[in-house]
C-alpha cells in the first residue's frame, strides 16, 4: 500500500493513500485514537486563536477532540459539536446540508436549539481536523451566521490539496491530493 509521510511540528505519521473516486486519492488523516498529535496540534492551534472569541464550534466527529483539547489549553470550558444528524433530545434544530469530498452520500449539519440560543450575538472559532474542499466549513459557517454568531476565524490541523492556498484558513500543515 502506498502511503504519504505527513510531518506536523516534530511529529510524524505514515497515513495510507486512499481512493476516494475515480480520479483522486487522499492520504487517509485520521486524528481518533492520536493523543499526541491532538495534544500538539491544540497547542500549535492555540497560538493563532484571536484574543475575543467566545467559543469553539467543531464538526462531528473528528474535530471533537481537537476542540476539546483547544477549550481546555484556552480555559475556554465549553465548546459546540455540529451533529451530522437530528438526536431525539435536540430542541428547535437548525440544518443545512453539506457536501464534503470525503463523503459521497448528502449530509447536513445540524445545531441543536439550545446551542443556537447561546451563540446569538457570540464570536465563534470553527476548528477541524482537515480542511480540503470547503464543503462542510461553508456550511458550518453559514449555519453560526443563521444561528445570529460570527465567525472570527476558521482553523484545523491540515489544509488538503487547493484548501492550503486559502487566506481564511489558520492551519499547520499542508496535504496534498494525489491523482490515481
Amino acid at each position: 500500500m502506498k502511503t504519504f509521510e505527513l510531518r506536523i511540528g516534530p511529529l510524524t505519521r505514515r497515513l495510507p493513500i486512499m481512493p476516494i473516486n475515480a480520479t483522486t486519492a487522499i492520504a487517509s488523516f485520521v486524528l481518533l485514537g492520536d493523543a499526541e498529535l491532538t495534544d500538539y496540534a491544540a497547542q500549535a492551534l492555540a497560538q493563532r486563536v484571536p484574543a475575543e472569541f467566545d467559543y469553539f464550534v467543531t464538526l462531528e466527529s473528528k474535530g471533537i477532540l481537537l476542540a476539546q483539547e483547544l477549550s481546555r489549553v484556552t480555559d475556554h470550558p465549553q465548546f459546540v459539536v455540529l451533529r451530522k444528524t437530528v438526536k431525539d433530545y435536540m430542541v428547535a434544530p437548525l440544518t443545512v446540508p453539506v457536501t464534503a469530498i470525503t463523503t459521497s452520500a448528502p449530509q447536513r449539519l445540524v445545531l441543536d436549539g439550545t446551542d443556537a440560543d447561546r451563540l446569538v450575538a457570540k464570536r465563534v472559532v470553527i476548528v477541524d481536523d482537515v480542511i480540503s474542499s470547503g464543503g462542510s466549513l461553508a456550511s458550518a459557517k453559514a449555519l453560526l451566521e443563521r444561528a445570529g454568531a460570527t465567525v472570527v476565524s476558521q482553523m484545523a490541523i491540515l489544509a488538503e490539496g487547493e484548501a492550503a492556498s486559502r487566506d481564511d484558513i489558520e492551519f499547520l500543515a499542508e496535504l496534498p491530493l494525489f491523482s490515481r
